[in-house]
């Protein structure tokens, strides 16, 4: 009886959060170790198709970096960074379709598996168009970001399908452009308007102590991003994300989250509970969870 009275509680505390966010996009970076451990990839496949039910309009947008590192490595051909980007020869390019088509498959079967509706939007799909990205130099077929095809997504959100998002870009050349992830999940967020942009990652939020467990930053502004920056609290892989976030928020998103994927039903967690679990960033400090 207990359980039953706790599980109780627990949907009474969600109800304002399934009103409040009823018929509002989510946008869902969903990448690195999560995607490939099938007990977390079912996890977050199962909040994802909540948030559907309950109403509002997820779309996810992946990446599938451990399986193109271990493809590259496999056929001997070397993953370079620039700035966050990966360096996309045409042979790199040829294995990135390959796999993140392979993944977007994967993922739209098994949430269909799990009894939501999704559709997966890939190369043919053309809702991401990009230029070539020369602001580093030549770093081959990598994309900037130059529109996102919305009435696509607004025409699956209308059937409660949810959209799958591969982020690849195609050109007005005609040629096919990898696109970073966190930088697609932010534009898409951008484009539709989103409520929340939702990063899950492999660590729990911004600290600012990391090997001080109790450090972690519930909310940050805007504003403070770049104070955290130049103070070391927020670097390396980190940087380009929450970069990514600040843009997203200028351009109208309402608030992004990082979570962490591996923690069971992490993003019903910060969705719709009063005391979330990851970092939230917002325009405002003043903002409340």
């Amino acid at each position: 009886m207990q359980e039953a009275i706790r599980k109780t509680e627990v949907l009474i505390e969600a109800l304002p959060y399934i009103e409040a966010f009823r018929d509002k996009a989510v946008v869902i970076k969903y990448g690195g170790s999560a995607i490939v451990d099938a007990r977390k990839r079912k996890n977050v496949l199962e909040d994802i198709i909540f948030m559907s039910c309950s109403g509002m309009k997820p779309v996810i947008v992946h990446g599938g970096g451990p399986f193109i590192n271990k493809k590259l490595k496999k056929k001997g051909i070397r993953s370079e960074f620039v700035n966050g980007l990966r360096v996309t020869d045409e042979r790199s390019l040829k294995v990135i379709k390959e796999v993140l088509t392979r993944v977007n498959r994967q993922i739209v079967r098994e949430i269909r598996s799990l009894g939501g509706k999704a559709q997966g939007l890939t190369v043919r799909s053309r809702v991401i168009k990009a230029k070539r990205n020369s602001r580093f130099g030549d770093i081959g077929f990598v994309g900037e970001i130059t529109s996102i095809d919305t009435h696509k997504l607004k025409e699956l959100f209308d059937r409660d399908v949810i959209p799958v998002i591969a982020p690849f870009g195609m050109g007005r050349d005609g040629k096919t452009y990898n696109v970073n992830a966190d930088l697609a999940s932010a534009s898409v967020a951008s484009s539709l308007g989103a409520e929340k942009l939702a990063l899950l990652t492999n660590v729990d939020g911004i600290f600012r102590d990391r090997n001080d467990k109790d450090s972690l930053i519930s909310t940050v502004g805007m504003r403070q991003v770049r104070n955290l920056i130049r103070r070391g609290i927020i670097d390396t892989g980190m940087i380009p994300k929450v970069m990514a976030c600040v843009s997203a928020l200028k351009k109208g998103v309402n608030k992004i989250h990082i979570i962490n994927a591996g923690l069971s039903h992490a993003l019903l967690l910060e969705i719709f509970t009063d005391e979330g679990i990851g970092t939230q960033i917002v325009k405002s400090k003043r903002k409340k969870r």
